[in-house]
């Protein structure tokens, strides 16, 4: 089995400020974003540290890609995807083992 990429969006609070990234580990990853591991960093200074919605790519090259795009995006269409998979906003990081 290969290496896998997510991309992830984590929120402050549901309908709050919002963060995307992308990793090839997930756990490690969402735990630095809750333990607030990159001191001064957007995710510490907004308190982003609930992963509300996450995408697997089995390509770097098509997560970044994917990341990308949705940087781009209108806020009301980052909302629309988050919901579509987790309409409470409720805390996916039990998702990604943590």
């Amino acid at each position: 089995m290969g290496k896998t990429f997510l991309v992830y969006i984590m929120a402050n609070r549901k309908h709050g400020t919002i963060y995307t990234g992308v990793t090839s580990d997930p756990a490690g990853r969402v735990w630095q974003h809750k333990n607030h591991a990159f001191k001064g960093s957007f995710t510490d200074r907004y308190y982003c540290d609930i992963l509300v919605w996450y995408e697997v790519h089995e390509d770097a090259e098509a997560a970044i890609t994917r990341e990308k795009r949705i940087k781009e995006w209108h806020r009301p269409w980052k909302d629309r995807l988050i919901e579509a998979m987790n309409p409470d906003w409720r805390d996916l990081s039990g998702d990604v083992g943590l």
